[in-house]
């Protein structure tokens, strides 16, 4: 394991000092979590060397993806700012386990856990997306022509989930899911790290839109809950459980957020219309399964 380590920073050095260039999507760090996750593929976890700033969940069989079968893109931004995904990953390799790229901000964290605690910018969330998006265009990559870029997802948690907002007007964003967040109604509010975003960010939404809340115990419930009473020009859904601001995430599998995040993906990057059920009719699925609030606007 050591010599593993010290390869991978002497990988790392050779990249941002020496300029030395390293194969397309050389894996130079990798981990399984949760055997893999519960979904058609077994995922894994990886730091790709092109990407060394992000950590990678993808399916581990990446054979079984081709021009007909495409991987959607999912990119994240982390609680806290967090330059790296540690809160989430049981979460994030559960989404990747039903067939998705999932690109989160920051490092990969160790083994024991938590991770160094640096601050990240939202502009790593489109770094992510031009990464996938070179890759699907690079013969030699093994991503080459198995991933679908027309089918991106923007996502985050608390401040990833301010990111996300962010960067949502990027018009290659086809959905959103913002988790345990929303915008203040002071931008000067919150955390120095926090993007200062105002409500006037909401009208630049372009696409269908999720929200994830912790129920009235969650620190960002009225924030969230405000944003939903704003947005009412594109498809948004607002799902409450009573878990507080820190969600299901490292609950094994990720919990029921991730259960809920999955089909949300699903339908709109898959088209899955099975999965579609949990949030479309009326009453919505969703509405049916226990501890689950909702509500929605222009979705059928």
């Amino acid at each position: 394991m050591e010599q593993v380590k010290k390869l991978n920073a002497i990988l790392l050095m050779l990249t941002f000092f020496v300029g030395i260039k390293i194969p397309a999507c050389q894996v130079i760090n990798s981990r399984t979590v949760e055997n893999g996750g519960t979904g058609q593929y077994n995922a894994v976890m990886v730091t790709e060397a092109l990407l060394p700033t992000h950590t990678i969940f993808k399916p581990k069989e990446m054979y079984v993806f081709n021009e007909k079968n495409k991987l959607p893109i999912i990119v994240w931004g982390n609680g806290a700012c967090y330059d790296s995904p540690w809160e989430h990953i049981n979460f994030l390799n559960e989404l990747a386990s039903h067939g998705f790229l999932v690109i989160a901000i920051g490092t990969m964290p160790t083994e024991t856990g938590e991770q160094v605690k640096r601050s990240s910018k939202s502009s790593k969330l489109l770094d992510a997306i031009d990464w996938a998006i070179r890759q699907n265009s690079d013969s030699k990559s093994p991503y080459y022509n198995k991933i679908d870029v027309t089918k991106i997802a923007v996502s985050g948690m608390s401040c990833g989930g301010l990111q996300a907002l962010e960067v949502a007007d990027d018009p290659r964003v086809t959905t959103l899911v913002v988790c345990n967040s929303g915008i203040f109604d002071n931008p000067e509010k919150g955390m120095s790290v926090l993007p200062k975003l105002s409500k006037a960010q909401l009208r630049k939404i372009h696409c269908p839109t999720l929200y994830l809340l912790g129920g009235e115990s969650d620190i960002a419930y009225q924030n969230g809950m405000d944003d939903f009473k704003q947005i009412n020009h594109v498809p948004v859904y607002v799902a409450n459980m009573d878990v507080g601001h820190g969600g299901t995430y490292s609950q094994p599998h990720g919990g029921e957020f991730a259960r809920v995040a999955a089909n949300w993906f699903k339908w709109q990057l898959k088209d899955d219309q099975e999965a579609a059920r949990l949030f479309v009719g009326k009453p919505s699925g969703l509405s049916e399964y226990p501890g689950w609030t909702v509500d929605k606007k222009n979705i059928p």
